[in-house]
């Protein structure tokens, strides 16, 4: 059986809790029940860096003349929950013990980061835990497209096989699995990463 040697991590879901469905009912708060097409492509583009922070908010506050843009910020923001520290605890250990390479990649974008920057005290000693740390706002790529993958493969001179690829969405896996990445398509509400040893203790 192929060895793991290098683990990617997700970020949400995986490390920090989240309330996927709040930011939608944080936007119905203030009266915005449907997002268009142009919307959502727009929140994809940001999502991916292609536009600024100050950009994707004019955005949402010319096409609803009611909200401004401390609103959206909030209701953008009220899917990050809390980053459990015993999480941190089992990555830096992890770290420490330098039996694999570390890589995060995550799906996110300027004004959630800085959230993070703000609420979570040890963040900047959770990147350190990391040989690589990429975010799809940063790197102009997102998941599930393969470019984001074979990105990381080739960088890193990855063998594909030797890599195991822990997200909570489905469709992230599925994509990594077809370039021959192990997965690990965790269920966050029944599953914790701290628990990968255990779960997939297989494929060690």
């Amino acid at each position: 059986m192929t060895k793991i040697k290098t683990l990617i991590f997700d970020f949400g879901d995986v490390f920090v809790n989240l309330d996927k469905v709040a930011t939608l009912r944080a936007m119905q708060d203030l009266e915005i029940s449907q997002l268009s097409e142009e919307l959502l492509l727009h929140n994809l583009e940001y999502e991916k860096g292609l536009i600024s922070s100050k950009n994707f908010l004019s955005k949402y506050t010319s096409s609803f003349s009611k909200v401004n843009e401390h609103q959206i910020v909030t209701a953008w923001n009220s899917i990050l929950i809390d980053f459990p520290k015993y999480r941190f605890d089992f990555l830096k250990k992890l770290s420490e013990e330098k039996k694999y390479k570390l890589i995060l990649l995550s799906n996110t974008n300027e004004i959630h980061i800085d959230w993070i920057k703000e609420n979570v005290p040890f963040f900047e000693e959770f990147k350190t835990c990391f040989d690589a740390f990429y975010l799809s706002h940063e790197i102009n790529l997102r998941k599930p497209d393969a470019e984001i993958y074979e990105f990381v493969l080739n960088k890193h001179h990855l063998k594909p096989e030797e890599c195991l690829f822990i997200d909570d969405t489905k469709e992230n896996t599925n994509a990594a699995e077809k370039l021959g990445i192990k997965t690990w398509n965790i269920h966050p509400k029944h599953e914790d990463v701290i628990d990968l040893f255990t779960v997939k203790k297989q494929m060690f």
